[in-house]
């Protein structure tokens, strides 16, 4: 086999992988609606999607580098007049560049019909929230379920009863939403969907029990008196929290470091102060989110002391 045919046959290849890749892309839904709701084509994430046109995005470049090196005195031609003279900009190389630059041109001034393709785009991707939902706030299927309930003002006993009725059992407060979602096979919206009347339900036990309610329906009220933008009294992330280190984090949240990672290793979770939050949870066999969450009970205990 020669080098150019392997060349060509790459070329071809991996053009065909890179359209399919750019047609999933294209309508896939935005990354906190897919992982809300594990989305999926042909058994693929939009993360292994994603990484798969990354990837051959890259043999494709090299290849095509390679096909130019290979065939660099037919290209050469092309860029010739009909005196055999050098010309960058011959009739060929010219309507190449205009149509390039039209494409490049149109898109930043957001010129139709070119700016449609992108239009088009965000629509489907817009629809997707409508179909698939919105989580209620970023990572929040990676949550356990004691830290979604708490974040969203949910009575956690009456959400393990409503589960409980759709026959799903949680024994551990802090199993994840998605796991919860994937061992019942529903999405994390479906989960969502059962537990988020708890709030109505505790506040109908609290009457039910007289004045004083149950320990359990306040539990909304409290969650309730924490403002916005904190997690039980203590600053949320923002965006992008799994490709932060802890050491960022807790800038971000402006809490004691040294305080949260000493917590962390005391409940066994190994930290390296460097390394991804994303990382990180996936050696402790755990979310980010949840890593994020034990970070806020050793905030609160610390505060307790």
């Amino acid at each position: 086999m020669s080098l150019r045919k392997i060349t060509s046959m790459t070329l071809i290849w991996s053009l065909i992988v890179l359209t399919l890749n750019s047609i999933v892309l294209y309508v896939v839904p935005e990354g906190r609606i897919s992982n809300w709701a594990v989305w999926k084509f042909w058994g693929l994430t939009k993360h292994d999607w994603s990484a798969q046109h990354t990837t051959v995005g890259f043999l494709f470049l090299f290849a095509g580098l390679l096909h130019i090196y290979l065939n660099w005195k037919p290209i050469m031609n092309y860029m010739k007049n009909k005196a055999k003279q050098f010309r960058l900009f011959t009739g060929a190389s010219l309507a190449g560049f205009l149509l390039t630059a039209v494409f490049v041109a149109a898109t930043y001034y957001q010129v139709p019909p070119i700016i449609t393709i992108v239009d088009y785009s965000e629509q489907i991707k817009e629809s997707a929230a409508t179909k698939y939902g919105d989580p209620p706030y970023g990572q929040a299927q990676s949550s356990s379920l004691q830290g979604f309930t708490s974040r969203m003002g949910l009575d956690l006993a009456t959400s393990k009863e409503l589960l409980e009725a759709a026959g799903i059992a949680v024994s551990d407060d802090k199993e994840m939403i998605q796991d919860i979602a994937a061992r019942s096979d529903k999405t994390p919206q479906q989960i969502y969907d059962i537990i988020k009347s708890a709030v109505y339900r505790a506040a109908d036990n609290s009457q039910a029990a007289g004045d004083g309610g149950s320990a359990a329906a306040e539990q909304p009220q409290v969650a309730a008196e924490h403002p916005e933008g904190t997690v039980d009294g203590v600053q949320a992330p923002k965006s992008g929290m799994g490709k932060k280190t802890i050491l960022q984090l807790c800038e971000e949240i402006g809490e004691d470091c040294t305080m949260i990672i000493a917590g962390l290793e005391k409940r066994g979770i190994k930290v390296d102060p460097e390394q991804k939050l994303k990382d990180l949870a996936a050696e402790n066999g755990t979310g980010p989110m949840q890593i994020y969450e034990t970070m806020v009970e050793i905030v609160n205990e610390h505060k307790g002391q």
